[in-house]
């Protein structure tokens, strides 16, 4: 296992290259301590600026839309779309939060439900795969639950060496320790010894360990197998995470997995789990991260883009 070494703090990150990072971050510190309802309002600037400055990945989310629900009005999927880009806005802050807010202001705003579905598998003392879409919230619902039980975590470094600190202090806050993102057996270790790890199934990786399956209206998505490989662990159980922010503050609800899974089906198993993912988006779906090219990668590599 290869755990990725804290980074320390270098006297030249004082000088002037990393200067506009430092008033970048030391801003969002500030407005972090505002009150949440303040936060929550500035956050409608940033989603202005994204809408403006982003008008690209605003295009991406609006194509993703169309084609995963071919079924809505035009009108109720603009309005998903002003809402998921109000939610962009939002997921700036939320991250700032999940990296910088005291345990107390966290416990305040945020709650768990359904833990006791991780507890139980801990208890048969196997480690627990816990499956999540990208929601924009999902730094801050992990933040959240790691105030339950720290967890071990893939981690991609960043290549801004500051940013790359404020990164890794900011996650390791609820995590026990991060391995590699591509180091497989550091998470088959882990999972053998009785940790919580968090693992995303629901972009497109690309056609290397994939298999092409639903996903809501898309009929042949680029679906990762390595969600598979992990859950065929024998030291391991599976279960559903998903955070999304209410009017009562956010939850992250922890739901059971699936019995006899992976069944050796690869399709079959892959499709299961697109299928839990899209229950889990539709609880929420202006808060999920539809600014991805979700279906960048077809079946046949000659065939026309779908973003086109």
């Amino acid at each position: 296992m290869h755990k990725v070494d804290s980074p320390k703090f270098e006297l030249r990150f004082l000088g002037p290259k990393f200067w506009p990072l430092w008033i970048g971050a030391g801003f969002l510190y500030l407005l972090s301590w505002m009150p949440f309802f303040v936060i929550r309002f500035m956050s409608k600037g940033f989603a202005f600026l994204l809408s403006k400055l982003g008008k690209k990945r605003v295009k991406v989310a609006k194509r993703n839309l169309e084609l995963c629900f071919p079924q809505w009005s035009e009108q109720k999927r603009q309005e998903v779309l002003k809402q998921n880009v109000q939610m962009t806005g939002m997921a700036l802050f939320e991250t700032v939060m999940g990296w910088w807010w005291p345990d107390w202001r966290v416990r305040r705003h945020g709650k768990v439900e359904g833990f006791e579905h991780v507890e139980a598998i801990l208890q048969r003392g196997k480690g627990v795969l816990c499956l999540a879409p990208h929601m924009m919230n999902l730094e801050f619902g992990l933040r959240l639950a790691g105030l339950h039980q720290a967890s071990v975590a893939f981690y991609r470094r960043h290549d801004n060496a500051l940013m790359e600190y404020l990164q890794y202090h900011g996650r390791a806050r609820s995590n026990k320790y991060m391995i590699h993102k591509r180091d497989v057996k550091g998470m088959f270790q882990a999972l053998s010894n009785g940790e919580i790890s968090y693992y995303l199934p629901d972009q497109d990786y690309g056609r290397k360990r994939c298999e092409f399956a639903p996903f809501f209206a898309v009929e042949q998505a680029a679906t990762t197998t390595g969600t598979l490989l992990f859950a065929n662990h024998p030291g391991c159980e599976i279960v559903f995470v998903y955070p999304i922010y209410t009017r009562d503050g956010y939850r992250l609800h922890f739901e059971p997995g699936v019995k006899d899974f992976p069944t050796g089906d690869d399709n079959a198993d892959v499709t299961l789990v697109n299928q839990r993912i899209e229950q889990m988006i539709m609880q929420a779906p202006e808060q999920y991260l539809w600014m991805h090219k979700r279906f960048k990668t077809r079946p046949d590599p000659d065939e026309p883009s779908l973003y086109k």
